[in-house]
Protein backbone atom coordinates (compact mmCIF):
# COMPACT_ATOMS: atom_id res chain seq x y z
CA UNK A 1 0.00 0.00 0.00
CA UNK A 2 1.46 3.51 -0.75
CA UNK A 3 1.29 5.85 2.02
CA UNK A 4 -0.96 8.42 0.24
CA UNK A 5 -3.79 6.12 0.50
CA UNK A 6 -3.54 4.66 3.86
CA UNK A 7 -2.80 7.63 6.15
CA UNK A 8 -3.63 7.41 9.90
CA UNK A 9 -6.33 8.40 11.31
CA UNK A 10 -6.12 12.51 13.09
CA UNK A 11 -6.37 12.65 16.14
CA UNK A 12 -7.63 15.48 18.71
CA UNK A 13 -5.64 16.91 21.17
CA UNK A 14 -7.66 16.86 24.15
CA UNK A 15 -10.11 13.97 24.46
CA UNK A 16 -13.67 14.78 25.01
CA UNK A 17 -15.10 14.85 28.11
CA UNK A 18 -18.29 13.86 29.23
CA UNK A 19 -20.43 17.10 29.92
CA UNK A 20 -22.22 17.39 33.45
CA UNK A 21 -26.02 19.23 33.81
CA UNK A 22 -26.09 21.14 36.24
CA UNK A 23 -28.46 21.37 38.57
CA UNK A 24 -31.39 23.67 37.41
CA UNK A 25 -30.83 21.85 33.97
CA UNK A 26 -31.89 18.71 35.97
CA UNK A 27 -34.59 20.09 37.92
CA UNK A 28 -37.06 21.26 34.72
CA UNK A 29 -36.29 17.73 32.94
CA UNK A 30 -37.62 16.12 36.25
CA UNK A 31 -40.63 17.90 36.40
CA UNK A 32 -42.59 16.18 33.88
CA UNK A 33 -41.90 12.73 34.82
CA UNK A 34 -42.00 13.52 38.76
CA UNK A 35 -45.61 14.78 38.11
CA UNK A 36 -46.87 11.81 35.79
CA UNK A 37 -45.24 9.80 38.68
CA UNK A 38 -47.53 11.77 41.24
CA UNK A 39 -50.64 11.09 39.09
CA UNK A 40 -49.65 7.70 38.77
CA UNK A 41 -49.53 7.28 42.72
CA UNK A 42 -52.97 9.62 43.18
CA UNK A 43 -54.64 6.97 41.46
CA UNK A 44 -53.45 4.55 43.29
CA UNK A 45 -53.81 6.00 46.43
CA UNK A 46 -57.60 6.99 45.88
CA UNK A 47 -59.06 4.47 43.65
CA UNK A 48 -62.46 5.43 44.14
CA UNK A 49 -61.85 8.83 42.29
CA UNK A 50 -61.80 7.00 39.35
CA UNK A 51 -64.62 6.91 37.14
CA UNK A 52 -64.29 3.77 35.84
CA UNK A 53 -64.60 1.59 38.76
CA UNK A 54 -68.26 3.30 39.46
CA UNK A 55 -70.18 3.96 36.59
CA UNK A 56 -73.70 5.60 38.33
CA UNK A 57 -75.02 8.18 36.48
CA UNK A 58 -71.46 9.27 34.78
CA UNK A 59 -71.32 10.84 31.52
CA UNK A 60 -68.24 11.34 29.03
CA UNK A 61 -67.20 14.26 30.55
CA UNK A 62 -66.69 12.41 33.94
CA UNK A 63 -64.67 9.66 32.04
CA UNK A 64 -62.47 11.96 29.92
CA UNK A 65 -61.52 15.22 32.67
CA UNK A 66 -60.48 13.11 35.20
CA UNK A 67 -58.28 14.86 37.82
CA UNK A 68 -55.57 12.21 37.69
CA UNK A 69 -55.80 11.93 33.93
CA UNK A 70 -55.47 15.92 33.76
CA UNK A 71 -52.17 16.11 36.03
CA UNK A 72 -50.89 12.82 34.17
CA UNK A 73 -51.41 14.85 30.50
CA UNK A 74 -50.00 18.12 31.70
CA UNK A 75 -46.89 16.25 33.01
CA UNK A 76 -46.77 14.90 29.35
CA UNK A 77 -47.23 17.55 28.15
CA UNK A 78 -44.23 19.85 30.08
CA UNK A 79 -41.98 16.62 29.51
CA UNK A 80 -42.73 16.81 25.89
CA UNK A 81 -43.47 20.54 24.77
CA UNK A 82 -41.88 23.09 27.55
CA UNK A 83 -39.15 21.46 29.04
CA UNK A 84 -37.11 21.11 25.82
CA UNK A 85 -36.79 24.81 25.31
CA UNK A 86 -36.74 25.97 28.74
CA UNK A 87 -33.31 23.52 29.27
CA UNK A 88 -32.01 25.42 25.77
CA UNK A 89 -32.99 28.72 27.56
CA UNK A 90 -31.07 27.62 30.94
CA UNK A 91 -27.66 26.09 29.02
CA UNK A 92 -27.60 29.10 27.27
CA UNK A 93 -27.65 31.48 30.49
CA UNK A 94 -25.16 29.19 32.08
CA UNK A 95 -22.74 29.57 29.21
CA UNK A 96 -23.25 33.68 29.23
CA UNK A 97 -22.71 33.45 33.23
CA UNK A 98 -21.16 30.48 34.77
CA UNK A 99 -21.24 32.09 37.96
CA UNK A 100 -25.25 31.74 37.95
Amino acid sequence: MSSDIATSIPREDAPQGVARRSWRVLAVQLLGPLTIVAAIVWAVAQPYRIVVLDRDGQGLWDYLFQPQLLVLLVGALFMLAIAPGLVEDVEALEQDDPAA
